[in-house]
């Protein structure tokens, strides 16, 4: 049987109590009652979407994720960039208009990038 594609995405965090409190009031994203006690998984569509503590043996570098692309379908690219700039969080890419909409890239706490648009 093939894969049929992507069904599951974890970030491993230094602070997972701080990242997910980041995750829900810039993102707006809700926490699921379902997951183990080491990671928050937050209710997300199409796919799961997770934060977990780092694996035991695990070194995240200073800038965890290069090479992947993080991008997540947002309804208001604007009013959350600007949420995350009043606050002083790292604007990676600015805000443009593209082929995916609105579109901006940000750092989190632990430096992953993510990009935010608004064309489902």
């Amino acid at each position: 049987m093939p894969v049929t594609g992507p069904d599951f995405l974890s970030l491993q965090v230094r602070d997972l109590t701080a990242a997910q409190a980041f995750y829900e009031r810039h993102l707006g994203l809700v926490r699921s009652p379902a997951g183990p006690p080491h990671a928050v998984v937050f209710q997300t569509s199409t796919i799961a979407f997770a934060l977990r503590d780092i694996v035991e043996g695990t070194d995240l570098p200073a800038q965890p994720g290069i090479g992947a692309a993080l991008w997540f379908h947002a309804t208001d690219v604007d009013g959350i960039h600007d949420s995350l700039v009043a606050e002083g969080h790292r604007i990676v890419t600015a805000p443009f208009d593209g082929p995916f909409g609105r579109t901006f890239t940000f750092a989190d706490p632990d430096g992953y990038h993510l990009t935010l648009h608004d064309r489902a």
